[in-house]
């Protein structure tokens, strides 16, 4: 950038708000983050026209005091003493200004800057790939929580069931599906459930309702969590995390009201994903004569999967287990898709530590480590690149090499051996 980029960020926001105001088919999606921010005054439950811009806004969202100052040059800015409000008061020439300085980049990054630029005679800008680029509304905290709060000032039970769950908006989840590799058929059940998801009213119309009930099976640290958590955020899901020891482990007479409940939460905030982890727990129940009321709650469960559906509902469930040896015949026979997670083979494990030494720098011999991670999980191959960069760090390296690598296997090599470990 030509322009000082406090000036720019500043006649950015300015710019944004003199478009969104005079477009009003423009809406929340076409305002970055920032703007949502600065318009909504936090409140972002609704945004009303016209947007304002102040001093004070700018302060509290980019760390700029004093933003008036800063453009009092600028002859396409008024400033509004009383109020502190900044306006832009010839917007053509303002935008052309903007784009001399140096505004591209944010330009290409900003949906309505994108829709006021674009052109035949500007082809760099598209409003629509910029507009998808930009974070969703939808996708954030902000609007997770109006949802909710919507839904408990309505039936107070929701109150209820969110104490019981993990409740994730998109914008939340860090693990991204580019980061996890993922097997043929893994690729292979997104790709279904994503065409699922684009066709729900087709499937409906012909009564295809059994889609969308997956269980994933696996030992321990094989991303069966971080797929879910991946998928929540690349289809622009909540995601409701729910542990089955959880919420039987509390108030066993409640237990069946409250399993309803957390279904009704996904119902509620559809398109949803819920997560049912340690679900091999049902088995434990079922064969358990401790406790009728737990017995109760596992039939419970199991009707409440059978009414719930991808296609009428909106609810993608996804169970996970360790043992699925546990899992009998009802419980099996409820998921129209069972996926492996098994422990990477080399070509996988080679990737894995590609990908997660991608930031950083590594001197290493992928496929020689690839080679010494035989047993591996990803989780394990995680922990190993951990330990490796502290070995680095602490011989006053930034940069991971082989012999680093090779302490992070043996870390986690004599973990596993500790825990086979028998002290009787």
């Amino acid at each position: 950038m030509s322009g000082d980029i406090e000036s720019l960020r500043i006649m950015e926001i300015l710019l944004t708000a003199e478009i969104f105001n005079q477009n009003p088919t423009l809406d929340l999606n076409d305002l970055t983050p920032v703007c949502r921010e600065i318009f909504c005054s936090g409140d972002t439950k609704c945004i009303k026209r016209p947007v304002f811009v102040s001093d004070g806004m700018i302060r509290r969202t980019l760390n700029i005091a004093d933003a008036h100052e800063k453009i009092a040059k600028n002859p396409f800015v008024s400033y509004e003493e009383f109020g502190q409000r900044l306006k832009i008061t010839t917007l053509k020439p303002a935008a052309d200004w903007f784009l001399t300085q140096g505004g591209a980049s944010l330009i290409q990054q900003n949906p309505a800057l994108a829709f006021f630029y674009e052109s035949p005679d500007n082809k760099g800008v598209s409003y629509q790939d910029v507009r998808k680029a930009n974070p969703r509304y939808e996708d954030t905290r902000a609007s997770l929580e109006i949802r909710l709060s919507k839904m408990i000032g309505e039936d107070e039970k929701f109150r209820q069931a969110q104490e019981l769950v993990i409740v994730m908006a998109p914008d939340e989840i860090e693990q991204r599906m580019e980061d996890i590799i993922r097997t043929p058929e893994q690729n292979a059940l997104i790709n279904k459930i994503h065409n699922a998801v684009d066709n729900r009213d087709f499937l409906n119309r012909h009564r295809i309702y059994e889609v969308g009930k997956l269980l994933f099976v696996g030992p321990p640290g094989t991303g069966k969590t971080s797929l879910a958590l991946a998928m929540a955020h690349s289809m622009h899901m909540p995601i409701l995390e729910v542990r089955l020891s959880m919420i039987t482990s509390q108030y066993i007479g409640e237990t069946s009201k409250n399993i309803d409940k957390i279904f009704e939460l996904a119902k509620g905030l559809s398109p949803s994903i819920l997560f049912i982890d340690e679900f091999d727990f049902i088995a434990k129940s079922r064969s358990s004569d401790d406790h009728a009321a737990l017995k109760r709650a596992v039939n419970t469960l199991l009707k409440n999967i059978d009414r719930i559906s991808l296609v009428k509902n909106g609810v993608l469930l996804i169970g996970a287990t360790n043992h699925p040896q546990l899992l009998d015949e009802a419980a099996w026979r409820r998921f129209d898709e069972v996926v492996e997670f098994s422990n990477p083979n080399e070509e996988m494990r080679r990737e894995i530590v590609k990908s997660v030494t991608s930031n950083m720098a590594c001197t290493c011999n992928f496929h020689e480590i690839a080679a010494l991670t035989d047993g591996f999980s990803g989780a394990d191959i995680r922990l190993m690149i951990k330990e490796a960069m502290l070995s680095a760090l602490m011989d006053k390296r930034e940069a991971i090499e082989n012999k680093d690598l090779e302490i992070g296997i043996r870390m986690v090599r004599n973990r596993d051996a500790i825990r086979n470990l028998s002290w009787i």
